[in-house]
């Protein structure tokens, strides 16, 4: 099979790409890292097949404060213009919707730990056979955004109307995360404990999201089938997906 190059962008030290990289390594395919935090170039377009766009605690609206995200939505457009594969997960899937013209703003509610979400019933959503009814992922985000113009809605939950959407078939967005293990929940703990001080309908306690251990593995495999999907696509295979 063919070796994808997939490159990431992440913004903060504590959201990584977690299950991601297990499935890249066991795919054969090739990983590269942007580390806003840390400075980091983009890179050429040429140089990669992939884009993923992780999550973080910053709005896309914050260009002030981080000076990189008006640069980094540029790269974003083009990638997209130069029909890349692109993955954005929470503060990732808010950037491409930003740079698709759509509205970000901030959510009635705020959705910290597991809550299910629920697929749209149509026959362009790929994600009706991949997600089962009910799933409960993972959420850690105070904003949302617009369906962006031209793309499929994918799911909901009851504090989020627009939990995923689809671009033309090889650009994504999640508002919710698939791809983290123990480790990166407890670090999003760590860093993010201030915001759990006032427990909500949509917002649990740091005990009850550690005692969630039986949601890693089953969302695993949703992340898997959902990365087969998109390398099914770039690499132009007979997809039973779609």
């Amino acid at each position: 099979m063919e070796c994808l190059r997939i490159h990431c962008i992440q913004h903060v030290s504590f959201e990584g790409i977690g299950y991601i990289e297990d499935w890249v390594k066991s795919k054969g395919h090739s990983l590269s890292n942007a580390k806003l935090y840390q400075k980091s170039d983009f890179p050429a377009m040429d140089s990669f097949d992939w884009l993923i766009i992780m999550g973080g605690p910053m709005s896309v609206n914050d260009t002030e404060e981080h000076t990189w995200l008006t640069p980094e939505k540029n790269f974003i457009k083009k990638a997209i213009e130069q029909n890349k594969t692109v993955l954005g997960i929470c503060l990732g899937a808010q950037l491409i919707a930003n740079v698709l013209e759509a509205k970000v703003y901030t959510n009635d509610e705020r959705e910290i730990g597991w809550f299910p979400i629920q697929t749209s019933e149509t026959k362009l959503n790929p994600l009706v056979n991949l997600i089962p009814k009910n799933h409960k992922v993972f959420h850690w985000h105070g904003e949302t955004f617009e369906m962006p113009k031209n793309a499929i809605h994918l799911a909901s939950s009851m504090a989020c109307k627009n939990q995923a959407f689809l671009y033309k078939k090889n650009v994504v967005g999640l508002q919710f995360h698939l791809e983290v293990t123990e480790k990166d929940v407890l670090e999003m703990l760590y860093y993010g404990k201030n915001e759990l001080i006032n427990t909500t309908n949509y917002v649990q306690s740091e005990q009850e999201i550690v005692s969630n251990q039986t949601y890693y593995q089953t969302n695993k495999k949703v992340l898997y089938t959902l990365l087969d999907f998109l390398e099914c696509k770039a690499l132009q295979l007979d997809c039973h997906y779609m």
